[in-house]
């Protein structure tokens, strides 16, 4: 890859596989929404996310990285809209939890007048509800960018793709399994809500973390 400005590029694939294994909110969402939707409402979320991806690593090849640490007001002001945004994507699960084990009998109906389009912009909002991210990526990103490339746009092009499409797979193995976890789930309605439960305390955590999170 050095042609593309791309140096240490099978590190770079390596360190994404990891980074993408960790679990945060984007892949928990996605597993819980095919987990009570199916398929393709699964796929709309990941849907949401990679435009979500894919709009934060343009701000940071364009450097709004640097606008955030020149302004921290800034940058203060996204984080808590972010973690008010994963509070209250928490809540609501928590609240359904609780709903699915007060009323078993409605959850069928709810689910079908769900919005379709809505977890496509859950997802998107979830991934944008983040300003470390650009941060994140740019400070990623650059490790493996050849300073002396008369081209940096390619190689963060490059790199970007490379990034969704082991987003992809790894969210494709979430959706299928999230589908096969709802059918065993199905039978054991307090077991669901529990695991529900469980999701939405984790969003609460992650939305606290965020709004605890520094710059450095």
């Amino acid at each position: 890859m050095p042609t593309l400005g791309i140096t240490d590029f099978w590190a770079y694939v390596l360190g994404v596989v990891f980074v993408v294994l960790l679990p945060g909110p984007n892949s928990l969402f996605v597993l819980a929404t095919s987990a009570q939707r199916g398929v393709a409402t699964g796929y709309r979320a990941a849907c949401g996310v990679f435009l979500g991806d894919a709009v934060l690593m343009l701000l940071s090849a364009l450097g709004v990285a640097s606008l955030l640490k020149a302004e921290p007001m800034l940058f203060i002001g996204l984080k808590y809209l972010g973690a008010a945004y994963l509070f209250y994507l928490g809540v609501g699960m928590l609240w359904g939890a609780w709903h699915r084990l007060r009323h078993p009998e409605a959850t069928a109906a709810q689910t079908e007048r769900v919005d379709v389009h809505q977890p496509f912009r859950k997802a998107l909002l979830l991934s944008l509800s983040n300003p470390k991210a650009i941060l994140f990526f740019i400070s990623f990103f650059i490790q493996f960018v050849d300073p002396g490339y008369a081209y940096p746009g390619v190689s963060f092009l490059v790199l970007g793709v490379v990034l969704e499409l082991v987003s992809a797979l790894y969210l494709s193995f979430l959706i299928f399994t999230g589908v096969r976890l709802a059918a065993w789930f199905r039978r054991r309605q307090r077991l669901a809500a529990g695991a529900t439960s469980g999701v939405g305390a984790l969003f609460v955590g992650f939305g606290v973390k965020l709004a605890t999170a520094t710059l450095s």
